[in-house]
């Protein structure tokens, strides 16, 4: 697994870096971890710094402000397909994404998935301390997506995903303009339609322990109002292929 490169985006995340990272380097050890830091006020991206200088496969990418998951992302996707990298792994900092699944993400990407998504809402899968309000939430946009965007997917939102390089070169990335909690849906929106083979893996979403969560409801809101004109544009070519 040499060819992995595990991207995990902070912002004030100080209080579990250190631990996820370390996590990641016992469950996957070849693999090759990239913090994308975005000046957090509390000092994350300094303490990704020193965990770099004691291990020669973290690195860290320093970004001059907040600028959104997606931008990170985009920018890490880069950085790693221009090293080499086969396989490039989305996780969260929080610890809400439990390292010791990423080896079954991984497997279904070996098998010849180009992308791996890990899902809640699949037999096997589930969420931990989440109160009822938060669930519902989640498995209702994921359903409200799923049917305006005419995706089969049962976890469009999540954000603990397996891209194969070549999947990441066949995406229009360059039409991917959503920044924050609608860049999950929007990335596998261009998946879905390039035509890659996506398959979803059953994981544990693991609710935060420490620090605080960036999800409010307003994000939500943008990102399904996103999602409602993304539907719209798209019923003219869905209703062709309905017609052929």
């Amino acid at each position: 697994m040499t060819d992995v490169l595990v991207v995990i985006p902070t912002y004030n995340e100080r209080a579990n870096i250190a631990d996820v990272v370390s996590r990641v380097r016992a469950a996957v050890p070849d693999a090759h971890v990239l913090v994308v830091d975005d000046a957090s006020p509390d000092g994350t991206g300094a303490l990704a710094d020193e965990l770099a200088a004691s291990d020669s496969r973290i690195s860290v990418l320093h970004r001059p402000g907040k600028q959104g998951l997606g931008a990170a992302y985009s920018h890490a996707f880069a950085w790693g397909l221009e090293r080499g990298f086969a396989r490039l792994v989305e996780m969260d900092a929080d610890g809400s994404h439990v390292p010791e699944q990423l080896a079954d993400l991984l497997a279904a990407a070996d098998a010849g998935a180009d992308l791996v998504l890990g899902s809640r809402w699949v037999t096997g899968g589930g969420i931990e301390n989440w109160p009822w309000q938060r669930r519902m939430l989640s498995r209702g946009g994921s359903a409200y997506a799923r049917w305006v965007l005419g995706m089969p997917y049962r976890d469009v939102t999540g954000g603990y995903r397996v891209f194969s390089s070549d999947a990441l070169r066949r995406i229009s990335r360059g039409d991917v303009h959503s920044q924050g909690y609608g860049f999950q849906v929007d990335m596998l929106w261009h998946a879905h339609r390039a035509g890659l083979r996506i398959v979803e893996v059953p994981i544990t979403f693991v609710e935060r322990t420490k620090g605080r969560s960036k999800m409010s409801g307003g994000i939500v809101f943008e990102a399904m109002w996103r999602v409602t004109l993304w539907g719209i544009a798209a019923l003219p070519q869905r209703f062709r292929a309905t017609r052929q």
